[in-house]
């Protein structure tokens, strides 16, 4: 059986020190199909030198160099350039055991389930003895940093989470063990001393201490699903206090989360909301409401983030009825299910800060339809103009007929396009003012008020909406043009 190829990925700066001794421990394996991969981070010191002479003297050695961009930089260029189907990262001031990757290699490629391979380690350098480290647990790994980095993984796991982020400076294992284990995987650790851990001053480990508050910062940024459901919230400066204080907190504020089924891959997206809404996505639309464009794997989602309503409302939406973002997303579902064509929900985010309605987002898959009924209004000449103006008719008909209603029937909110049959096909969108309600003749041709076109077209969507549902044409076209809306009227 031929053996999976493992990259070593040693990342280096200014270690001419002890990076001989790391990557005499690595050559020393008796794992026989395996590449060290280096990358100097801009080093100033004999680093590169050294490594260089490695090169020379084993080929499997193999050397990059980048400016100084950190240490996740430069994990993340060198596994780029890796070739190894398992990644097993090893910092330059450490050492492993010459069994470890043999033993490691063994547990990945029996066991599909497993995701991380951990060794037992020891300490070495300013401090000696076994490193105790407690068993695996998500709970736990939601409150400290409990894996090193010196642990082999898939390829195919680093490339399905992106990598190691570069925008964390410190504590970047923690926040890469979190992405690729948060959905699910084993850990396993292996019996063995696999990693000898250098203790010394001045570390990278002991440094990083001091940035413990963007540590939190950006991991509570970055997984603020993850910590909602391993700590009842956010992750706290006071880390092995969060669960109480998330407790409290929750007492006073509530926050609802709903995704369909169809998109359950979005709920950290979904959560997250309120964050990402302030600095990501293309703007759509701004004004008494935001909508906003967000690509999420390989997908575009339209996100709504309605006003936060006056101090009256804000009781009126805690208490006593649902947000606008919470309507539009059930009544997406409900239409769906009547037939009704309207932008497939993704879900909602709503938050209740002492007991008084706060924000609310509905997010929706981005409609097909590249059209609005207001392309029909600015341009006469509008391509099939009047097939399009009797499609829309029946799909008003039929609405009505399945009695709903949309008290904002407006412009807007009435897309359309060319399906791949070369059919039109109407959307109906804004869907938080619906009403469900029997529709007669006079409120189903008053819905039309809304529409400011010319009275011709409003003639052709009267007359067809009359065919469709059996009503006299000519009353339809008269309650049509009597009711349309004067201050808007085009001469």
């Amino acid at each position: 059986m031929d053996l999976p190829l493992v990259s070593v990925i040693i990342p280096v700066y200014n270690m001419e020190q002890f990076l001989e001794e790391t990557l005499q421990s690595v050559l020393a394996s008796i794992y026989t199909n395996f590449e060290i991969v280096v990358v100097d981070d801009g080093s100033t010191d004999k680093s590169t030198e050294i490594a260089e002479k490695y090169t020379v003297q084993y080929p499997r050695v193999k050397l990059f160099s980048q400016k100084n961009k950190g240490v996740s930089a430069a994990r993340n260029y060198a596994i780029s350039m890796s070739k190894g189907e398992f990644i097993l990262p090893v910092d330059a001031d450490n050492l492993i055991s010459k069994d470890f990757i043999s033993n490691a290699v063994d547990v990945l490629h029996q066991r599909p389930l497993v995701k991380v391979v951990v060794p037992n380690a020891e300490f070495f350098g300013d401090k000696t003895g076994e490193w105790k480290l407690q068993p695996f647990s998500l709970k736990l790994l939601a409150r400290k940093n409990m894996m090193d980095t010196c642990a082999m993984y898939r390829k195919s796991d680093w490339e399905r989470i992106g990598g190691y982020c570069e925008d964390i400076i410190a504590r970047e294992d923690w926040d890469f063990w979190i992405s690729m284990l948060k959905n699910g995987g084993e850990v396993l650790r292996l019996d063995e001393v696999g990693l000898y851990y250098r203790i010394r001053k001045n570390s990278k480990r002991i440094n990083d201490r001091e940035l413990k508050k963007h540590v939190i910062e950006v991991l509570n940024s970055r997984h603020k699903l993850f910590f909602k459901q391993q700590l009842g919230g956010k992750l706290h400066y006071n880390r092995s206090w969060s669960r109480f204080f998330n407790f409290i907190i929750r007492l006073i504020n509530h926050e609802s989360v709903i995704v369909t089924a169809s998109f359950s891959d979005l709920e950290e997206f979904i959560y997250s909301l309120p964050e990402k809404f302030k600095t990501e996505g293309s703007l759509m639309h701004s004004g008494r409401n935001t909508l906003k464009v967000f690509c999420v794997n390989n997908k575009s989602f339209v996100v709504k983030s309605f006003k936060i309503p006056n101090a009256i409302n804000r009781i009126i939406y805690g208490f006593l009825r649902k947000s606008k973002a919470k309507r539009s997303f059930l009544y997406a579902q409900k239409l769906i299910t009547l037939g009704i064509s309207t932008p497939e929900p993704v879900g909602f985010y709503e938050k209740i800060k002492f007991f008084l309605f706060r924000e609310s987002y509905y997010a929706c898959l981005q409609s097909e339809c590249n059209h609005d009924f207001r392309d029909l209004i600015t341009n006469s000449d509008f391509p099939d103009r009047i097939v399009v103006l009797k499609s829309i008719a029946r799909f008003t008909a039929n609405l009505h007929e399945k009695r709903i209603i949309h008290a904002d029937y407006s412009a807007g909110n009435i897309l359309f396009g060319k399906n791949k049959n070369n059919e039109i096909d109407v959307q109906l969108v804004d869907l938080n003012r619906l009403k469900f309600t029997k529709v007669n003749m006079k409120a189903g041709c008053k819905n039309f008020e809304r529409l400011n076109i010319d009275n011709d077209a409003l003639k052709v969507l009267a007359f067809e909406y009359a065919k469709a549902r059996n009503f006299d044409e000519e009353v339809c076209v008269n309650i049509v043009l009597k009711n349309r809306w004067r201050k808007h009227k085009i001469k």
